[in-house]
Parts: structure tokens; sequence; C-alpha cells
């Protein structure tokens, strides 16, 4: 393998780590983990499993498109589509058409390539999730534009259209667009310095980040489901657990427990705060990467 290969498979690598840590972290309010499949009948902890299974692929070739791209970044989105499109066909294939990533492959597959495309320029660079995250915002410039706001919407509406009809939310791709601007701002930070301190488990750091993003986070699934109203008591609810302690006190874990009961009976499942986990989980190991 070449050091271009050899690049491709560890950010592969570290994507589907990413995937698997947010699965496995437990538990989790209203998703699927290693205890329960929250609330959600279609999906359990083995549907994640085998999605993840087939999706290294994936990450790799989109890191690949970035190192070989030598245009200009914003045209890198169009390159790394039929990519991600041929990932969402083998995701539905071996979960029976069940959508467990769709929204990771997006977001991990733009990081993935991103990554490739800086290290392209410079083999040796110093990685920086907020220069990551810059290039993500110039990668997928004009996005929310092109795709939700300047587009003349007509049925049948997809996910995210119906939400930004509804809502005025931009999802997934306005998050991509920002940069991943909740990220930086809140989960990354906070994940960064619990894995300096080594504070608790690593476990006990997933689920305590996840709960700052459901506190933050106009999730999409939650609105999906619910509405506004569901939303905001979502996000009190994990604030208040955060004061109690969150993932690191007693306390607080008994009230996760609570929560995760109310959200199944609910029906509330803050998918989107999930991906965004796994999002900050993937930039900390890129992070890490050594030179």
């Amino acid at each position: 393998m070449t050091d271009r290969n050899n690049f491709a498979k560890e950010i592969e690598a570290i994507a589907v780590r990413s995937l698997l840590y947010e699965v496995a972290a437990t538990p989790k309010p209203g998703l699927v983990d290693r205890n329960d499949n929250g609330a959600h009948s279609d999906m359990d902890f083995f549907t994640f499993i085998d999605s993840s299974s087939v999706l290294g692929e994936t990450f790799y070739l989109c890191t690949l498109a970035g190192i070989e791209h030598d245009g200009n970044i914003d045209a890198l989105l169009d390159t790394i589509r039929p990519i991600g499109i041929c990932g969402e066909h083998r995701m539905f294939s071996i979960t029976k058409k069940v959508n467990t990533h769709k929204g990771l492959i997006f977001s991990l597959g733009i990081l993935s390539a991103v990554v490739g495309y800086l290290y392209g320029k410079d083999p040796n660079p110093i990685w920086c999730a907020y220069n990551i995250c810059e290039k993500v915002k110039l990668m997928t410039k004009g996005l929310v534009e092109r795709e939700l706001t300047g587009r003349n919407i007509k049925n049948p509406l997809t996910y995210g259209e119906k939400l930004y009809m509804n809502y005025g939310v931009t999802g997934i791709r306005g998050e991509v667009a920002s940069g991943f601007e909740t990220v930086l701002k809140f989960s990354f930070p906070i994940f960064k310095k619990l894995m300096e301190l080594k504070k608790g488990s690593l476990n006990e750091r997933m689920i305590h980040v996840l709960l700052h993003l459901m506190s933050k986070t106009e999730d999409s699934n939650i609105l999906g489901r619910h509405n506004y109203l569901m939303l905001q008591q979502v996000q009190a609810r994990a604030k208040e657990i955060i004061e109690l302690g969150g993932a690191f006190s007693d306390e607080g874990k008994r009230e996760i427990e609570k929560f995760n009961s109310w959200c199944i009976n609910k029906w509330v499942s803050p998918g989107g705060s999930a991906d965004l986990l796994a999002i900050t989980i993937m930039l900390y190991y890129i992070e890490k990467l050594k030179n």
C-alpha cells in the first residue's frame, strides 16, 4: 500500500470507530444502545453493528477522493456524492431498508474527504478540528441555499425538506454547512477536556456529551416525530440532568434512566444529537493522529 492508501485506511478506521462508539454508549435516552432499542421498533444494537460493518469502504473512498482532488474544495462535494449514494445502498441492503446511518454517511463522508484533501496538500499537517471544520464550511458553501431555501420544492418532500418547510430547521445540511458549529462550540471542547482529564469512563464521557448536545441541538428527529414543544421539553430535561452531575453522579445516572423510560414512552428519539456525538468522536480522534 502507498502512504495515501494507508492514510485513507486510518481515516476509514476512525470513522467506523466513531459509528461503533456512538451506538455502544449506554444508556442513551430514546436511542438504540446496548440495553434497549430506545424509541425504535425497526432497529436494534445489532442493526447498527451490521450497518457500520459495511460502511468502511465509503469513508476510505471519500478520503482518497479528497487526497486526489486538485480543484477548488467546493467542487469536492459533487465528487463524493456517488460514493455516499453507494454507501447508502450498502446500508439499506444489510439493514433490510432501515435507515441507521444516512445522516452520518453524509457528514462523516464529508469529514473524510476534507481530511483527505488537507493530507493531499500537506502529508504532515498539525491536525486541528477548527481548521478541518473551516474547510468543511468552504466545501459545502451554498448547500442549504441550493438544496432547501433556493429550490422550488415539490411533492413528495424529503424528510429534511418537510422540516425546513414546517420549522425553518436546516438539519444536518445546515450543521455541515456551518462547519459543524454546534459540535465546535459545545460538544467537541467538552469531550476533549473530559478525555484529557480522564474523567470517569469513556462510556460516561460520551453520555455526558450527548446530554449537552440534547440540551442545545434543534434535533431534527424530535421535530420530525413531534413538535417544538417536545423539543423544548427534551432540551430542558437534558439541562436539568447535567446540573445534577450528568453521567458522573449517581443522581444524574438515575435520572438518565428515568429520562430514557420517558423518551421511550413518548416515542422520542434524539437521533440528530446522536449523529453529532459521532461527529464529535471522529474529530477528536483525527486531532490525535500522529504526524
